[in-house]
Parts: C-alpha cells; sequence; structure tokens
C-alpha cells in the first residue's frame, strides 16, 4: 500500500505526497474581496503539500457570504492571485483554487438588501459575520429566507462557475476544485431537507444530483477534466443540511463524478471523536469509493498514524489536513519525522494580518 510520503497524479497535476492542504477559509483579502500579498508568503509557507486547495473563493458577488474572503470572478481579483500562485509555484508547490457559491449562507447585507438564493426558499440556521455598519460595532447577524432560484438562472450560475475557472487558469492555478460540501449551495440542491423544488432539479436523487453534474461538466468542458477536482461532505447535518438518504444520494453524487471524469475527489466526513461534529450515520465514503474510481481524499481530523491506516485499509488514495496545515507550515516534514505540532489560536484564524496567519514557526 502507498505511504502518505508517496508520490500520486491527480489528473494532471503530479503531487510529491499524498497529503493535501484542505480549503481554509482565512479572511486576508480586501473588503472587495481582492487577495492580498501577506497571502502569498502564507501558501508558499505550505508548498510542500502534496497539494494545495485554496481557501473557499467567490464565483460571484451574489454567491459570497464571508467577510474578507477572495473572489475570482473580476480582473483585480484574478490579478491579485498571480503573484501567490507564483510564490507557491516558485517555492516547489502546487495549488488549484476552491471555486465557491454560498447560496442562502450569503446574508443580504453582501447583497444591497436582495435576498440569497438557494434551492428552495429557506433560512440557514445561527448568524453570520458581515462587515460592521459605520455607526455598529455589531458584525454577526442572523441568516435571513433565501428565495429559491429560478431554473432561467441555472445557466447564469453555470456561466459564473465558468468565467471563475478560466480566470483561475489565467491566474496560474494548477485548476479548481467545486467547493459543492458543507451546506453550500450545490450542497443545498443536493439534499433532501433543503430541497423542496417540484422541477428538474428537486424531488427524485437524480434531480437533486443535477446542478452538481452540469456545474462539473461546465467546468470539465472549460478548462478540462485533468484540472477539475470535487469536494463533497457525506457527513449529517452541517450548517442546517442534511439528507434522509445520505449513502443513496452520494452514491449517486460520486457515479456521476466518475462518469464525468474529474482529476479528483475530496470528502469531508467526520469521525467519531472528531473536533467539528460527530456523525449521525454510519461512514459513506466506502460505497462511494466503489462508485468513483479516480483519486480519492478523505478529510477528517487526521493525523499520521490513522491517516496511513486508511491508506492501508484502501479506503483512500491521500489525506488532506486542514487546521493541522493551517499551524505547522512544514507538516510533510513534522509528520515524517513525528515531530511535535504546533497547537492551534483559533482566536485568530480570522482576524486578518499576520498573527496567527504567517507566523506559525517551521520546525528546526
Amino acid at each position: 500500500m502507498p505511504s502518505l510520503f508517496d508520490p500520486i497524479q491527480l489528473g494532471a497535476i503530479h503531487a510529491p505526497n499524498r497529503m493535501l492542504m484542505a480549503p481554509l477559509t482565512r479572511g486576508r483579502a480586501t473588503r472587495a474581496h481582492v487577495p492580498t500579498p501577506i497571502m502569498a508568503d502564507y501558501y508558499a509557507q505550505r508548498a510542500s503539500a502534496g497539494l494545495i486547495i485554496s481557501e473557499a473563493t467567490g464565483i460571484s458577488r451574489q454567491g459570497l457570504g464571508w467577510a474578507y474572503a477572495p473572489g475570482l470572478w473580476n480582473e483585480a481579483q484574478t490579478d491579485a492571485w498571480k503573484p501567490i500562485v507564483e510564490a507557491v509555484h516558485e517555492a516547489g508547490g502546487r495549488i488549484v483554487a476552491q471555486l465557491w457559491h454560498m447560496g442562502r449562507l450569503v446574508h443580504s447585507d453582501f447583497l444591497d438588501g436582495a435576498k440569497p438564493v438557494s434551492a428552495s426558499a429557506t433560512t440557514a440556521p445561527g448568524t453570520v459575520r458581515t462587515y460592521p455598519a459605520e455607526d455598529s460595532g455589531e458584525i454577526r447577524r442572523p441568516y435571513g429566507e433565501a428565495r429559491p432560484l429560478r431554473t432561467d438562472e441555472i445557466p447564469g450560475i453555470l456561466d459564473d462557475y465558468a468565467h471563475a475557472a478560466r480566470n483561475a487558469i489565467r491566474a496560474g492555478f494548477d485548476g479548481v476544485q467545486i467547493h459543492a460540501a458543507n451546506g453550500y449551495l450545490i450542497d443545498q440542491f443536493l439534499r433532501d431537507n433543503s430541497n423542496f423544488r417540484d422541477d428538474g432539479y428537486g424531488g427524485t436523487i437524480p434531480n437533486r444530483v443535477r446542478l452538481l453534474r452540469e456545474v462539473t461538466q461546465r467546468v470539465v468542458d472549460t478548462i478540462g477534466g485533468t484540472r477539475t477536482g470535487v469536494r463533497l461532505s457525506p457527513n449529517g447535518e452541517v450548517q442546517g443540511v442534511n439528507d434522509s438518504s445520505p449513502h443513496a444520494l452520494f452514491e449517486a453524487a460520486a457515479a456521476t463524478l466518475d462518469a464525468i471524469g474529474i482529476a479528483f475527489l475530496e470528502l469531508r466526513e467526520p469521525r467519531a471523536g472528531g473536533t467539528r461534529g460527530l456523525p449521525d450515520h454510519p461512514p459513506v465514503h466506502p460505497v462511494m469509493r466503489k462508485a468513483f474510481k479516480g483519486p480519492l481524499a478523505l478529510n477528517a481530523d487526521y493525523l499520521r498514524d490513522d491517516a496511513q491506516a486508511a491508506l492501508d485499509a484502501g479506503e483512500a488514495d491521500a489525506i488532506a489536513f486542514g487546521r493541522t496545515f493551517l499551524a505547522n507550515p512544514d507538516l510533510p516534514h513534522r509528520l515524517r519525522e513525528r515531530l511535535p505540532l504546533n497547537p492551534q489560536r483559533e482566536d485568530l484564524f480570522y482576524i486578518g494580518g499576520a498573527e496567527g496567519y504567517t507566523d506559525y514557526p517551521a520546525a528546526v
């Protein structure tokens, strides 16, 4: 069986090891969602990953509702990504852009008061961080009700994904990953507690998988399957979305992606004893593994030994590491040598600036 430290081919991307850097939202872009120079330092520090999957990056103004997150829909954003990607390549790394539409998780504050869009007229639970008003320091507000996307609007969504994918390649990225997980727009269409449509995008599993299929096919047609990955989250409830038959749903989604021919599939699926929510049903990835024949990466609080055990058992071909990569820019070296890991400073994850971002030390 392969080691974590063995190379792997992910479509057109030759990864020198099987330790992927998971997408990690960090909030260091400008208020206009333009990447900033400090992001080049951050990503270049982590270039020893087999592949870096960038932080979630908005495909459109309509689809981005996270304060100070970057976008890829206009020239300023695309140009600002270029030195970041170049810095990663100069450090010997590989990086793909994660393409993001948040759906109902975009607050109307980001849309000049307009409603966000989703599969159906639903409201996400909880609150969201927005930009403070001039007369208020408050930056967290409850989500508002989304409006259902009209079928005649869906071609425009596909155009946005294609445009962002082209911009990613123009910026120098090695490819893209479509974010279809974690309760965002595509996930809202996939799951039956957030999709109540009675048209061709709702009801049956094939209908609910349709948006995922159309987005993925459009991106593949735009930049090629060998440079397109997808992220799914076959876990239980996340940001208010869930499904009554997750095994059947995500098996169908995996088979759809296999038929399209993407470069790799990454799965976020919490395990028992994890730190980001407990599973409420048996693991789904085994049925997806059978349906998807390409490279499969798992992501769920892995460290060296349990990550290697997953490879040894044939459950996955690679492992994506999130917060451990955030806090340990030289994570592959630390895991290979079994060195201690830096503690994570969660209070600094999203605050902006270098502290808690580029100041995590490498091992000596």
